[in-house]
């Protein structure tokens, strides 16, 4: 079983509001409920031979929106730090960042314009474990999208419940209040963890 973690360090962190904060730890609540859940009445039904219906197969499939909203907020808020980091100049994510996209300012823009195209989802900078490659990537559902065998560095949700509270349809803003929450140390742990 999966455990909720807290995430209360966030509060009051410039830019988002408590209630925006509260409110999105509560929908995370429920991915890790719901994701606990399904597994539960995944094995009860293995347990009594009914591996065959329609209703495991409907469990199995949607086994992977559950889990993947749960870990994605948890990468979103851990990678999230009340008042922020900077990212490091001499640490190696910040060399392949230049060395992948010309200049942190290139990468930053190309991840800030993936994050204000119409629709819901997120914004995953990803690292391609076979070529060492970093792609900002958007990402629809929790479930479709993620680029297989690629590692999530840099995690930005996008979906409505993220900011309209606070910004109404002003995505851009959300997206600048959250590079100045961003804990650029989390982000290169991730990075130099293979």
């Amino acid at each position: 079983m999966f455990e909720v973690e807290h995430f209360d360090r966030l509060l009051g962190t410039p830019g988002f509001s408590d209630q925006l904060l509260k409110n999105h730890f509560t929908l995370y609540e429920g991915y890790v409920k719901n994701t606990n859940s399904i597994l539960e009445r995944l094995t009860n039904m293995l347990n009594e031979g009914n591996q065959s219906s329609p209703e495991f197969a409907e469990l199995k499939r949607r086994f992977g929106w559950e889990f993947n909203g749960m870990r994605l907020h948890q990468y979103y808020f851990w990678n999230m730090a009340n008042g922020g980091t900077e990212i490091s100049n001499d640490h190696e994510l910040s060399k392949k960042i230049t060395a992948d996209f010309s200049s942190y300012e290139a990468w930053e823009k190309d991840f800030k314009a993936t994050g204000v195209m119409r629709g819901i989802g997120w914004v995953i900078l990803y690292r391609d474990m076979w070529t060492g490659q970093l792609l900002n990537t958007w990402i629809n559902e929790h479930d479709l999208g993620h680029l297989a065998g690629s590692q999530p560095l840099l995690i930005m949700d996008v979906f409505e419940h993220a900011f309209m509270l606070d910004y109404g349809l002003k995505r851009a803003d959300y997206i600048e209040a959250f590079f100045k929450a961003i804990d650029w140390k989390i982000v290169e742990n991730r990075f130099t963890m293979k």
